[in-house]
């Protein structure tokens, strides 16, 4: 048996209300009967059917439309052969998997941005899923990433890439620029990290080392600030900023360790602030990009007495929280540790530490960028016929959503989701979308399909993107998360809510889509009544009443999003990032 959805632009998704074919093939020594239904990511049936199909290969089609956005799964069988739908690349067997992308214009029409720099969400990976496009020719980018409402993506501008055997080589101009860049809608991550071996005391391409003649590596970096000044206003005018990464990942048991001494360190980023600089007055330099959010924050505190807050205009980090970020380790599992210093390493708190530290080290205003955080499976898995679970890939979804909103609210400017696809990585399962042709996962795959997380994340953009964070709602109870966002320009609030509890969220007794704690929102003022908008994970409205003032909700581990239109009280009720300043 096959299926699968003809006609969509590579992506198998589809927009709200559109119609959508799904054809179904089947091969069987005899006449049978196929049963069929299309599940949501909660696992609900939309829709059931029975056709009866003829012996050899017989294909017949489902003409659809939804008026419900999100993640679906086709699950077909043969009723007396008992084929499922096989195992595809990383996709499990008995599924085929599509999306249909939400509308939230009604409650949220699209927000109008002074800067291009405004827009809040990146992304790492690339996938080639356009005729006659393979990795890695051609445009990685599009259609995905505007489909998920991705703005942000990394650009190599490294020494070592780009000056591979030699000084001098590389001539800075707007044709410098990849082709895909040019349509100015995706900008770029400016990444610097690593140097060539003919610059390093080793010999070889290190990102371990400083170079051997800080003379020609500030050569090489003044180049590339006049590139990005020019590239800036050829192709990125309404961008106010060039953002530079200078590190990745220098942490001591990385793939990319730091071995030289901390004064090294942060000589070369002084040698990198002051020739980019030089170069390139609209530059914004970040870094460190630890691995872990404490991470960051040790590193930044470990390196404050030698001056590390001089030559950085905004901090860079990645966003991972746990000894693996995925199911069963959720971004809020310590939060409620009765061990003070094992909670402080949640996520929430851990981003609060690091907006601390930030405050003391840096100038007023410094950016924050999140340029990567995953949600794989669990470690110990492995990609298969039966896995992973429907349970698993809700749970995935949901985490990605509350991971990026945690981030966010707790004061980044920026957040990258990672990754586009599923890798050939341990632990499995980062990918928003499966991999249709590598049963292990590869880079920049041809043929995807969606999982939940994707849906969750194109829901997430069109509903927080154009916006800035007001901070997280305080008072809440133990297991409530909320944080409230509000549209440009003095635009709507958006308050993001779920609830977590480690008792109902473990991979023995399943990640619990029922579960739900009830809470009380404040929306407007006392003795007042109306309706609000509420979206759910996947970006679903509905209209709810509140009376004097207040929404009762039932928050389950599957964020929402309640749209308001007061936003003093809002800010009555939340406590702001330290040192946050809005884009």
């Amino acid at each position: 048996m096959e299926a699968d959805t003809p006609g969509s632009d590579g992506t198998r998704t589809f927009a709200l209300g559109a119609p959508f074919t799904i054809a179904v093939t089947t091969r069987s020594p005899k006449a049978d009967t196929v049963e069929w239904q299309i599940r949501d990511a909660w696992d609900i049936a939309r829709a059931a059917g029975r056709v009866n199909v003829g012996d050899g290969v017989q294909t017949f089609a489902l003409r659809c439309t939804s008026s419900r956005a999100g993640y679906f799964a086709v699950i077909a069988s043969l009723v007396h052969g008992g084929q499922r739908l096989p195992h595809r690349g990383t996709r499990p067997a008995g599924i085929a998997t599509f999306g249909v992308l939400p509308d939230v214009s009604d409650a949220l029409p699209a927000p109008t941005y002074a800067r291009q720099d405004q827009h809040r969400f990146g992304g790492q990976g690339a996938n080639y899923l356009r005729p006659g496009q393979q990795c890695c020719n051609g445009d990685g980018y599009r259609p995905l990433y505007p489909l998920l409402g991705l703005s942000w993506a990394n650009d190599m501008r490294n020494w070592y890439v780009q000056e591979p055997e030699r000084p001098n080589s590389f001539m800075p101009g707007p044709d410098t620029l990849a082709p895909y860049f040019r349509q100015g809608d995706i900008m770029r991550l400016i990444q610097l990290d690593g140097i060539p071996g003919w610059a390093s005391p080793t010999g070889a391409p290190t990102h371990s080392y400083a170079p051997t003649s800080e003379a020609a590596y500030r050569s090489y970096l003044s180049r590339v600030g006049a590139d990005s000044a020019q590239i800036r206003a050829a192709y990125f005018p309404h961008q106010s900023s060039n953002y530079y990464q200078v590190t990745w990942e220098p942490d001591y048991d990385s793939g990319l360790p730091w071995r030289d001494s901390d004064a090294h360190f942060v000589n070369l980023y002084r040698a990198t602030y002051e020739a980019i600089h030089a170069s390139d007055p609209h530059a914004v330099v970040m870094g460190p990009t630890n691995a872990s959010v404490r991470e960051n924050v040790r590193w930044l505190e470990r390196l404050a007495p030698l001056g590390i807050g001089r030559y950085l205009d905004g901090v860079a980090i990645h966003g991972y929280y746990d000894a693996g970020t995925s199911p069963s380790h959720p971004p809020e599992r310590l939060a409620t540790d009765r061990d003070r210093a094992a909670a402080a390493n949640a996520l929430p708190a851990s981003m609060r530490a690091l907006r601390a530290t930030m405050t003391r080290l840096l100038k007023p205003g410094a950016k924050l960028f999140v340029t990567e955080t995953g949600i794989s499976y669990d470690l110990g898995t492995a990609y298969g016929e039966d896995y992973p679970t429907h349970n698993v890939l809700f749970a995935q979804g949901v985490l990605v959503a509350r991971t990026h909103l945690i981030v966010l609210g707790e004061g980044a400017d920026v957040t990258y989701v990672f990754y586009s696809s599923d890798i050939p990585e341990s632990p499995p399962g980062y990918g928003l979308f499966f991999d249709l042709d590598h049963p292990h996962g590869a880079y920049g795959s041809g043929s995807i399909s969606p999982k939940p997380a994707a849906m969750a994340v194109a829901a997430m953009t069109r509903i927080i993107d154009g916006t800035t964070t007001l901070g997280y709602l305080h008072d809440t109870p133990p297991g409530v998360y909320g944080y409230a966002f509000q549209r440009l320009n003095g635009g709507k609030v958006i308050t993001a809510l779920w609830s977590h509890d480690n008792a109902h969220w473990n991979a023995t007794q399943g990640f619990s889509a029922q579960y739900a704690t009830p809470y009380t929102l404040q929306v407007d003022g006392n003795g007042t009544s109306g309706q609000v908008t509420v979206f759910d994970v996947m970006g679903n409205a509905c209209a709810l009443p509140y009376t004097n003032g207040r929404i009762a909700l039932a928050l389950s581990e599957s964020p929402i999003y309640v749209v308001s239109t007061h936003a003093s009280v809002m800010k009555a009720n939340v406590t702001a990032p330290a040192g946050y300043v809005a884009q």
